[in-house]
């Protein structure tokens, strides 16, 4: 076994710097290094199933948060029933923006049944964008489901090519939403001050807005852009309007999209993971990587 810097450097270097081991061994024969692709992958296999005993506690700690963001995103896995071609597997990630927790799970599709060991009886708030699967979640008794302002914005900033007009109209309601909000943290307003300035501010505004898309609906065709993209903010409004509830709650997911973005970059540099179980262990370091450590910017710190 690799000693624990060595070790904690190949470890970043995968998955926080995006270095796959392949161009690991290249850089370890450059400085007469001899290492076999074999050691190394058992070095990190090992490494990674050090951590289970932490991950198991991490995945008990953020089903008992009061408040999850949830988001998912690819993973192209090997698989060794499907001959010449990858299976499409899912990172689902939830985040706790009060203390910045945050756990990877991986899980071969993104049906009910993927999310069920992190929000079967959880109870509290559950952020999400409109995939109905955190919906079916999010009406257990218990569960205050939120939605995401930054989806439904995107959904009016695609139909300006359709309906300019409305879509610029509806734009300039959701940016008012947002100012509100640029201002809770300008001042760093506690979060009971937050949901006072919110009810005071954001509410009226929201008001206005509901009436509007409901006049307004009838006017547009319900299969064009816009029409959808109202049909989707209509729709979902009560979960849309959650955040007002409290002032520890967010706006949007934003924050867990910044969470899951270094996997996006990754992806793009060693392109799957060489099993199911390989990618379950790498959502172990991704989600220690990801967590906010006091003190230290430093990811090999934590390894």
């Amino acid at each position: 076994m690799a000693g624990t810097g060595l070790l904690a450097s190949i470890l970043t270097d995968k998955y926080v710097d995006h270095l796959p081991l392949y161009r690991q061994l290249q850089r370890f024969k450059r400085e007469n290094i001899p290492i076999a692709a074999s050691t190394l992958d058992g070095w990190v296999r090992q490494g990674l199933e050090r951590l289970e005993i932490l991950y198991d506690w991490l995945m008990k700690d953020t089903r008992g948060k009061g408040y999850l963001q949830g988001d998912e995103t690819t993973i192209r896995v090997l698989d060794a029933t499907k001959k010449k071609q990858t299976h499409l597997g899912y990172y689902w990630v939830y985040h706790n923006p009060m203390d910045g927790t945050v756990l990877f799970d991986y899980q071969k599709g993104r049906g009910k049944e993927a999310p069920k060991k992190l929000l079967e009886g959880f109870k509290g708030y559950l952020q999400s964008d409109g995939y109905a699967v955190y919906g079916q979640y999010g009406r257990q008794d218990g569960v205050t489901h939120l939605c995401c302002w930054a989806h439904a914005r995107r959904e009016f900033f695609d139909a300006q090519q359709n309906d300019r007009t409305k879509a610029e109209l509806a734009l300039t309601f959701i940016k008012k939403l947002y100012e509100v909000e640029a201002h809770c943290r300008e001042m760093r307003l506690s979060p009971e001050d937050r949901k006072a300035y919110r009810l005071d501010k954001a509410l009226p505004i929201l008001d206005t807005f509901s009436n509007w898309l409901k006049e307004n609906y009838a006017q547009v065709l319900p299969k064009s852009s816009i029409g959808k993209a109202m049909a989707y903010t209509m729709t979902r409004w009560e979960e849309l309007t959650n955040y007002l509830m409290d002032g520890m709650l967010e706006i949007d997911n934003n924050a867990i999209e910044n969470k899951i973005r270094p996997v996006a970059i990754g992806r793009k540099n060693y392109l799957f993971a060489g099993s199911h179980d390989a990618a379950q262990r790498a959502a172990m370091i991704y989600s220690f990587f990801a967590i906010p450590i006091l003190g230290t910017g430093s990811a090999r710190s934590r390894t």
